[in-house]
């Protein structure tokens, strides 16, 4: 067994001064990153109400107890929470809340999951080709950046869900196309600090082609900045994906998205008040889970953070 093989021994592996391979290298700072992040209580409680709802996700038909469509509207319209067998009360179609929370947790997650994978790639592509290529490429591609900044992300999407019909697949691609400008913005301000260094300019001297360049050696450099910026703005995203199902043009009835379930028991809010309620929670825990998270994340990968 060797010294690298006990915790002690792995541990300086992985945060010594003088790494022996770029692998060493990438793993002690990934490390290092974690010890960071894991210092921060907060950013750890995100983590974990993320985790959760990961894991109700997937595991939404083992924990659900009752159909998320199907209710007794003859028996069981309404009841309160505590009920034995509907532990967070029914809605006005006899439909177990508890349930419809947590297969609406699959939709949550599929919208922040596919708008960052959608808009995160297209606003990275914008800023760094703008920030290296400079001149009219950056003139032009910023100020269709600020013609997208310039309206309010709901009231654009709204528009664009309009144009496209309700439905939860063109809610996605609405907020998509709101919500990458932000991202080139922080792109290119990566760009345009880096595109001039020395290791740039080595591997433009090396005959190093602007796409590769852009592609090889800008995008990594940006990347944890836009991370940061994706998680902190996965909040938003899911209330804009839950305005959008409280105005009716998001997912359509039956599905449980927690905006419509919102928007369907606010007839009921005086008297019976957990069929908003409980929604309404969840979105807050939610999107309180990823603002912790996208905190803790920019603490952690602030290199400012690596020296103290």
């Amino acid at each position: 067994m060797t010294a690298i093989d006990a915790p002690a021994g792995r541990r300086a592996w992985l945060l010594t001064d003088r790494p022996a391979s770029r692998r060493q290298a990438r793993l002690g700072n990934a490390y290092a990153t974690w010890l960071r992040f894991q210092d921060n209580r907060l950013a750890v409680l995100g983590l974990a109400i993320i985790l959760a709802l990961i894991v109700v996700a997937l595991f939404a038909p083992v924990l659900a107890p009752h159909s998320p469509v199907e209710g007794d509207l003859a028996n069981a319209r309404l009841l309160p929470p505590g009920t034995p067998g509907h532990l967070l009360g029914t809605d006005d179609l006899g439909r177990d809340i508890l349930s419809r929370l947590i297969f609406g947790s699959r939709i949550t997650l599929a919208v922040v999951l596919l708008v960052a994978v959608i808009a995160a790639p297209v606003g990275l592509l914008v800023g760094t080709v703008a920030g290296y290529a400079g001149g009219w490429v950056d003139a032009v591609l910023m100020r269709v950046t600020d013609i997208f900044l310039a309206l309010p992300k709901l009231v654009l999407a709204l528009a664009f869900v309009a144009a496209l019909g309700p439905g939860i697949e063109n809610a996605i691609i609405a907020i998509a196309v709101t919500s990458w400008p932000p991202y080139a913005r922080i792109a290119r301000a990566e760009t345009l600090g880096v595109r001039n260094s020395d290791y740039i300019a080595a591997v433009r001297l090396m005959g190093a082609s602007p796409g590769r360049i852009v592609l090889r050696h800008v995008v990594p450099m940006c990347l944890s900045s836009l991370i940061v910026r994706v998680t902190l703005d996965m909040a938003g995203i899911i209330l804009t994906a839950a305005g959008l199902g409280f105005l009716g043009l998001g997912a359509q009835p039956p599905l449980p998205e927690w905006g419509a379930m919102i928007a369907s028991g606010r007839r009921f809010i005086l008297d019976q008040w957990w069929v908003a309620t409980m929604p309404g929670i969840a979105i807050f825990v939610v999107s309180l889970g990823f603002n912790l998270l996208g905190d803790g994340l920019r603490d952690a990968l602030d290199p400012r953070e690596a020296g103290r």
